[in-house]
């Protein structure tokens, strides 16, 4: 059994505590960004050089695996594959997990408009030879690829399109389902103008989120759920409403050191179950010393401000130049941490 299961058993049952705080890292940005997203190869003055080669990004994933803080490593099925031959979840406690789908609004390449467009839905994943992938050491012994994936869907109160959207989601469960394969439900805010009061944005992404399950029965619901923190209001209001729901949050850009570990500490403490981050992990100077004091945050053991100036002490230590200087650092930019 994977750490994940014991603790999504235990949150299940009323039993969490922090510790059961469960952190994945989103390595899965090569369906969307593609080859910027393995992240900048910096010299040692902190400037930019180029960005990861694949073979480099798969070798920093492995090194977030070998740590086994994460309890969620996300990739795309092809990566997935060479980290089994790799034998890279050998013996881990990290549960591998796919992006099952890659709707058009996560197709940010360079140069492209079509993010800027009401989002549509794709899937380039086989779920069947995603549960085989790739062959153990041994190789008579074949390894699971992996039985759970990300599935993500944008609502955009456009009818055409979000109906278009929901009939995807429906026939992906029931090959989730053929397949005995689990997954968990990202659901991004509206990533084109939708008429809707900004006020009222979060709980129309609430609204939809919940409608969108509630013929869903308990064999074919998500996991969990991951969404943009919206703020304490829609957050609290999210994670309450239906106890049997667990809800993850998403972490969005780059952001300071302080937006990622406040946005850690501020989601759990409004219902928040799970933090799933990506370019907060891989654009860190120091992704493993990030991860590390993510699990303080989460557990409870330091405050998000203490973190960030023992994450500087830490990238001192190693001689890693800060992108920004410990007052920058420190400072929380993202609005709708601000007003939490």
């Amino acid at each position: 059994m994977f750490r994940l299961d014991e603790k999504l058993a235990r949150i299940r049952a009323g039993k969490y505590t922090r510790a059961d705080f469960i952190i994945a890292d989103a390595k899965d940005g090569d369906m969307g960004p593609s080859m910027t997203s393995t992240g900048p190869k910096r010299a040692k003055d902190g400037s930019f050089t180029r960005y990861h080669t694949r073979p480099e990004f798969l070798q920093n994933i492995r090194a977030i695996i070998d740590q086994g803080i994460v309890d969620i490593m996300l990739v795309s099925a092809s990566n997935l594959e060479v980290l089994h031959e790799q034998g890279a979840f050998r013996n881990s406690v990290v549960k591998p997990a796919i992006r099952a789908n890659d709707t058009t609004d996560i197709w940010v390449v360079r140069g492209a408009g079509y993010s800027k467009q009401p989002s549509r839905p794709f899937r380039s994943a086989n779920l069947a030879r995603v549960l085989h992938g790739g062959l153990d050491a041994n190789p008579k012994a074949a390894v699971t690829g992996t039985d759970l994936g990300l599935y993500s869907i944008t609502f955009n109160n456009d009818l055409e399109r979000d109906y278009a959207s929901l009939e995807a989601f429906s026939a992906f469960r029931e090959d989730a389902a053929r397949n005995g394969f689990k997954y968990f439900l990202e659901v991004f805010n509206p990533n084109v103008a939708t008429g809707i009061d900004p006020e009222q944005l979060p709980f129309y992404v609430n609204d939809c989120m919940m409608r969108c399950l509630a013929g869903v029965t308990k064999a074919d619901r998500p996991q969990f759920l991951k969404i943009p923190f919206n703020g304490a209001k829609a957050l609290d209001e999210l994670a309450s409403y239906d106890p049997s729901v667990i809800v993850g949050i998403l972490g969005g850009g780059a952001g300071t050191t302080r937006d990622c570990f406040e946005l850690i500490n501020q989601g759990e403490k409004y219902g928040a179950r799970v933090a799933l981050f990506g370019r907060k992990i891989n654009l860190a100077e120091d992704p493993l010393a990030m991860v590390s004091f993510m699990r303080e945050v989460a557990g409870g053991n330091i405050a998000p401000a203490e973190a960030v100036k023992a994450y500087h002490a830490s990238l001192a230590k190693s001689g890693i130049k800060p992108l920004r200087d410990l007052a920058a650092d420190n400072e929380i930019t993202e609005k709708v941490l601000k007003g939490a």
